[in-house]
């Protein structure tokens, strides 16, 4: 979401749109040929000097503005070809996630430092920055937080994520692009895959600076900076694997998920599926526009949700 322009970046297996946010009607298309690295866009960032950083599936990362690209692969300092997340810093550094480890961007000179030992797993989906500069990374492996100086990371054992009693099959393909070249699930002793409890895909820092992480199968989970508060389909949530999370400005949380949309505004839980009018159950990205709307990036397609007015 741009506000400034008024433009929503989507980013879809068959490259980047430009949606004019008023009117929903596309502005621009972005592919290979115009410039992205790779037209299949798993996640799209905005930096703080108005840049588009495209991630992508199998090649690298995109920068665009003005007409203008530049394309980074590992041998310009990446960490990785796949490409999971953004998230800026207030010193103006920009962070990456990738399936072996994160950098971090000195937008300035461009050069890129990596991370992968200090991560509690190399496997990085989600990332966000609190109010302190810290940032907080959800992966295969759990949750880590690095404040600078020194890195903290918490599992299951600690509390992250709620048990999942269907012990959830996860399958080889995640839906978000090809072929994953490792297992979403752990392996049982016979070779079947199964539930993985450290598995974090999203990761939110709350305007009351509360830590949400999204995870696959155990629903999401809430740290307090002591403990982990654990919220399933028990509790209301759609699904128990949650894609995706934003918080709009009245502080209504959204969580996307593989079973469709869930609003939770602290006391209630709402949620909005294919059987009521959303495009696909599979929710992998959300988006809270200027005047509250919130959109919705699904498996086939992208809905639009009005706020109710007061």
């Amino acid at each position: 979401m741009e506000p400034k322009t008024g433009a929503l970046w989507v980013g879809t297996s068959a490259g980047v749109h430009e949606i004019d946010i008023a009117s929903g009607k596309p502005r621009n298309s972005f592919s290979r040929s115009s410039g992205l690295a790779n037209e299949y866009v798993f996640a799209v960032g905005i930096d703080q000097e108005g840049y588009k950083w495209f991630g992508t599936n199998a090649g690298g990362v995109s920068r665009y503005k003005d007409g203008k690209w530049k394309t980074f692969f590992p041998m310009h300092g990446l960490a990785d070809y796949w490409v999971y997340s953004f998230a800026n810093q207030k010193n103006g550094d920009l962070w990456i996630g990738t399936w072996a480890g994160v950098n971090v961007v000195d937008l300035k000179t461009l050069k890129m430092r990596t991370y992968v030992k200090e991560l509690i797993n190399e496997w990085v989906y989600g990332i966000d920055v609190d109010a302190k500069d810290r940032v907080w990374f959800g992966t295969e492996g759990g949750v880590s937080m690095f404040d600078g100086k020194t890195w903290k990371s918490w599992t299951h054992k600690d509390g992250l994520g709620a048990v999942n009693e269907k012990k959830l099959l996860t399958s080889p393909n995640t839906g978000l692009g090809t072929r994953s070249r490792h297992d979403l699930g752990l392996r049982s002793e016979d070779g079947a895959p199964t539930y993985n409890p450290n598995y974090v895909f999203s990761i939110l820092v709350a305007q009351d600076q509360t830590i949400w992480a999204g995870t696959w199968g155990g629903g999401v989970a809430r740290f307090d900076g002591k403990k982990w508060t654990n919220y399933s389909v028990k509790n209301g949530l759609a699904g128990d694997i949650v894609y995706s999370m934003v918080q709009d400005a009245k502080g209504v949380f959204w969580f996307g998920t593989n079973a469709g949309v869930t609003r939770y505004d602290g006391k209630t839980w709402k949620s909005v599926t294919k059987a009521t009018g959303l495009l696909d159950n599979n929710v992998y990205a959300l988006a809270v526009a200027p005047n509250g709307d919130i959109w919705v990036g699904t498996k086939r397609g992208v809905a639009h949700l009005s706020q109710p007015k007061d």
